[in-house]
C-alpha cells in the first residue's frame, strides 16, 4: 500500500479554501507607471506566470515569464517584477531578484520565507508571505492570486472579488466530480505515456498536467499545443515507438478552427493509427473557474496516478539530490 507521506490528499481537498485565503494576498501593494510585467520563477512557482499570462490573455498587458537566472534587457524602472519561489531560495529566482534591484525595477517577492524574504526586508520591497509546509506544485492559488491582486490594486486589471467568490462556490459544488474525473483518468493512464494537448490559449493547463504527473507519479508525460503540433509532431503517430494515450484539454472559447482540428485529429489517430485518445472539456461559468478547476483535476489525476504506480506522490528525491550537488 502506497504511503502518502505528505498527506497530499488532505491538501488537495482544501483547494477552494486556498482561493478564499488568497483573496487578501497582496491587497495593500500597488504600483504606478508600469509598462511591462515580468514573472520570474522555476517549476511550480514559475508556472504561475504562465497561468497569469493565460488568464489575462485578452488584456492590454505585456507579461513576460522568465524561467532562468537573467532578466530580459528591457527590464527597467517601469517594469514590475514578480519574483516567485515557494521556498524563497530558488537560485535562479534569487539571482534575477538581485538584478531587478540593480536595475531599479518595481519588485514584489512571493515566498514562504527564505532568501527572498530576507532580501525584501533588506531592500524594503513588498513581500507576499504564503503558507509553509506544502509542495510548491500545490501552492498555485496563493502565488497566482497574490500577483493578480497586485495588478488589480495598480489599476491594471479589473476587480476580481466577484469572480473569486463565484469560482469558490463552483469549486465546492463540483469537488466530488473533479476528484472522480482525475481518479478515473489516472486508471486509464496507468502503464502508458500520457501526451497532453490543448490550444495555445490553454497551454498552461496542458503544461501543469504534464509537470504534476512528472513530480507526483515520477513518470514521463509530454504536452504540446494545437495547431502547432499539427505541422510536425503529428507525423510521429505514423511510427509510434512506445505505448501512448492522448488527452486533449478543450475549452468552449477555443477558436472554431481549433475545435475542427480537435475533431479531425481524434478521429484520425484513433481510427487510422490505433492510438487511444480522450477529450476533457473544461467547464465553468467564468474563465477563472474553468482554469482553476482544470488545474485541480490535473492535480488529482497526478495524485491518483502515483497511487496506481504504488509511488509516494509527495517526495521529489531526484530534485533534492540535484540541488544538493549544485551547492
Amino acid at each position: 500500500m502506497t504511503t502518502d507521506s505528505g498527506n497530499m490528499t488532505k491538501v488537495l481537498a482544501k483547494f477552494p479554501y486556498m482561493l478564499k485565503e488568497a483573496m487578501d494576498y497582496g491587497k495593500k501593494i500597488k504600483f504606478e507607471n508600469v509598462d511591462n510585467i515580468v514573472v520570474v520563477g522555476m517549476g511550480g512557482s514559475g508556472y504561475n506566470g504562465d497561468l497569469l499570462k493565460v488568464y489575462l490573455y485578452d488584456q492590454p498587458l505585456n507579461i513576460h515569464v522568465v524561467k532562468d537566472y537573467t532578466l530580459p534587457k528591457f527590464a527597467d524602472n517601469k517594469t514590475l517584477v514578480f519574483a516567485v519561489s515557494y521556498s524563497g531560495n530558488t537560485e535562479e529566482t534569487v539571482a534575477a531578484y538581485r538584478t531587478a534591484i540593480k536595475r531599479c525595477c518595481k519588485v514584489v517577492s512571493i515566498a514562504s520565507g527564505g532568501k527572498l524574504e530576507e532580501l525584501a526586508k533588506m531592500n524594503k520591497n513588498p513581500h507576499i508571505a504564503i503558507p509553509k509546509g506544502i509542495q510548491p506544485r500545490l501552492s498555485t492559488l496563493y502565488q497566482f492570486v497574490g500577483m493578480l491582486n497586485v495588478l488589480v490594486n495598480s489599476g491594471l486589471v479589473m476587480d476580481q472579488t466577484t469572480i473569486y467568490n463565484d469560482t469558490i462556490t463552483s469549486l465546492k459544488q463540483s469537488a466530488q466530480r473533479i476528484e472522480e474525473s482525475g481518479k478515473d483518468l489516472a486508471k486509464k493512464l496507468h502503464g502508458v505515456t500520457p501526451i497532453i494537448y490543448s490550444s495555445q490559449k490553454l497551454f498552461c493547463i496542458a503544461e501543469k498536467w504534464k509537470t504534476d504527473i512528472n513530480e507526483n507519479a515520477k513518470t514521463h508525460a509530454f504536452y504540446n499545443m494545437f495547431s502547432e503540433f499539427n505541422h510536425n509532431e503529428i507525423c510521429a503517430y505514423e511510427n509510434p515507438v512506445g505505448n501512448f494515450h492522448i488527452v486533449i484539454i478543450s475549452d468552449q472559447d477555443d477558436h472554431p478552427r481549433i475545435k475542427k482540428r480537435i475533431k479531425i485529429f481524434k478521429e484520425l489517430v484513433s481510427k487510422d493509427y490505433d492510438t487511444p485518445v480522450q477529450e476533457i472539456a473544461i467547464t465553468g461559468d467564468n474563465y477563472l473557474t474553468r482554469l482553476v478547476s482544470s488545474v485541480w483535476m490535473g492535480l488529482y489525476l497526478a495524485y491518483y496516478l502515483a497511487l496506481e504506480y504504488d509511488i509516494d506522490p509527495t517526495p521529489v528525491k531526484i530534485i533534492e539530490s540535484l540541488k544538493k550537488d549544485l551547492k
